[in-house]
């Protein structure tokens, strides 16, 4: 419930600091006083649109705070609540939002700096705002439908319908980007396999295109190779240094020193030997064929054109390039698994989500007969006792809401049944959302509901009839009126008046409670107009102890 509410600098209301009770509460006013004024402000806390043109006098901002009792039994609103880490405790909700005059808002739940739309995502859940204009949501389907769901305490079925419905179009969505990925794949997939085959068909080697260039090189300069190594080969191969190295050993009888030369000599000759063995080994493996330069230099070339074809620089990068295509190839592999995958998710997903809204519509096709009786019971208490009242069903493609579609039909006089936003009056409309409301009260544990001029185009015993019905949900909840009407005013609890004041050249909105003589007077006043009769303050007392 609604606890208090603390306006600032709002419009025409400069301080407003006003509490509110339990039950029904009825706030009255003449006509351009500023009710309008304190739903706006209302509606302003709960998330509406802000801008600096709400801010008034010369005031640097307007703030608008409310305190709302919860129930402990709300346990979504305490979800919400804790998913966004706002301290809750007390059963108590203070709800505070400033606006700047730059037009830019902060919005507070508990002193904690919250969006803008988890206001709006509560706002349900605290106020629900109905005004004279908002009848004519009757006409709206998602609105008709929205009351029999309430009505068959379907919340749960309807949780899981949405969920479902996102699962599979979630499903779809992936399978469809699937496809579409393997439809081009498709359309590439011969390019890329005539790229990869190329490249895998070139047998590539790491390394390779060094150890060719290396071999290139020495077949083609084998020639001059061969020349020099067998030049080497008849050089060492003509030193006696065997011979040498007696001489010096023979020396040595005489010179002894000519003995450490020998042995010098003759580690050098071990070392030429060894020197000259390589080298003839070296030139018996030089080719001079003409024929392998040729595979040689052929190969080379087709690791360079190949290189050039892939915008790459090394041998390395062309197996990347050959490893990345075999990937994109095998990647369609996994992408037809997936596909299978979804095409048979989203079949599964189709039975489920086809199997709720089938329990959907059996559950509010056994309540359109026990619904349409409750409604057309309240119908004629309010003096429309010929009426006919009746829900319909038609089938549409699933949705969050299931395969149904709710069609209100309705006939004041109980002829023929016609669609309700084609056949009813402004009072008839009026009398109809306020059965609507008054039978969702007995069912449903609603938020603070505020009926603004409901009972336009409603007047005499049809007018009593609607305040009695409002004061009974008054019983239940806490039920805001805003009325022109003495019949209706009558029956609240408490009784606020709605003023515009005058301080010299400025206006200013004001609200306070009457009691005792002052309620009589302003009942008075709506019976009567401007000038108030005896008998028009008669009246009003008779209507007060009714």
């Amino acid at each position: 419930m609604l606890r208090s509410l603390q306006i600032r600098n709002y419009v025409l209301i400069d301080s407003l600091d006003v509490e509110f009770p339990e039950g029904l509460v009825i706030i009255t006013g003449q006509t351009g006083a500023g009710k309008s004024i304190l739903l706006g402000a209302l509606s302003l806390l709960l998330g509406s649109k802000a801008d600096a043109s709400v801010i008034g006098g010369g005031a640097e901002n307007c703030v608008v705070e409310a305190v709302f009792g919860i129930p402990g039994s709300d346990q979504a609103l305490k979800g919400i609540l804790d998913d966004n880490d706002i301290d809750f405790a007390d059963g108590e909700l203070i709800i505070r939002r400033v606006v700047a005059r730059t037009g830019r808002s902060r919005s507070f739940i508990n002193d904690s700096p919250v969006s803008v739309q988890l206001l709006q995502s509560i706002s349900s859940r605290l106020v629900d705002i109905h005004s004279q204009h908002k009848t004519l949501m009757l006409s709206d389907r998602s609105f008709q439908l929205e009351m029999l769901d309430h009505f068959c305490g379907n919340e749960s079925l309807l949780a899981d319908c949405s969920g479902s419905c996102r699962r599979l179009k979630t499903l779809e969505k992936e399978l469809t980007e699937v496809s579409g990925k393997l439809e081009r794949i498709a359309e590439e997939r011969d390019y890329v396999q005539a790229r990869w085959q190329r490249l895998e068909d070139a047998r590539l080697q790491e390394g390779e295109l060094e150890a060719l260039e290396a071999e290139q090189k020495q077949l083609a300069n084998a020639e001059t190779i061969k020349e020099n190594l067998c030049g080497v080969e008849e050089i060492l191969g003509s030193l006696e240094l065997k011979e040498a190295r007696k001489m010096l050993e023979k020396a040595g009888r005489y010179l002894p020193s000519s003995l450490e030369l020998a042995e010098r000599l003759e580690s050098s000759r071990t070392e030429l030997k060894d020197i000259l063995e390589e080298v003839s080994s070296i030139n018996s493996r030089t080719e001079l064929s003409q024929d392998r330069l040729e595979a040689v230099e052929n190969r080379m070339s087709l690791l360079y054109d190949l290189m050039k074809k892939y915008s790459v620089s090394s041998v390395g990068e062309l197996i990347a390039v050959r490893d990345s295509l075999s990937d994109s190839l095998f990647d369609s592999e996994a992408l037809e698994g997936r596909s299978e995958e979804l095409e048979n998710a989203v079949k599964s997903e189709c039975k489920t989500l086809e199997s709720i809204c089938r329990r959907l519509h059996e559950s509010r096709k056994a309540s359109c007969d026990k619904f349409s009786r409750s409604v057309l019971s309240d119908l004629h208490s309010l003096e429309l006792e010929r009426a006919s009242f009746k829900v319909d069903l038609s089938d549409v493609p699933a949705s969050v809401t299931g395969t149904d579609e709710v069609h209100f039909l309705f006939s004041a006089s109980g002829g023929n049944l016609t669609d309700v936003a084609k056949c009813a009056s402004g009072g008839e409309l009026s009398r109809l959302m306020l059965c609507l409301k008054a039978m969702m009260a007995r069912f449903v544990n609603m938020p603070t509901l505020i009926f603004d001029e409901i009972d336009s185009g409603v007047s005499g015993s049809a007018a009593d009839k609607m305040g009695r019905m409002i004061c009974s949900m008054g019983e239940d909840m806490q039920v805001f009126a805003i009325t022109h009407l003495p019949q209706v005013a009558a029956k609240g609890d408490v009784h606020y008046l709605v003023e515009k004041e005058f301080d010299g050249t400025d206006a200013v909105t004001t609200i306070r409670p009457l009691e005792g003589e002052e309620r009589v007077m302003e009942l008075a006043r709506m019976l009567s107009g401007s000038r108030v009769s005896a008998a028009a303050v008669e009246n009003a007392k008779a209507l007060l102890s009714d």
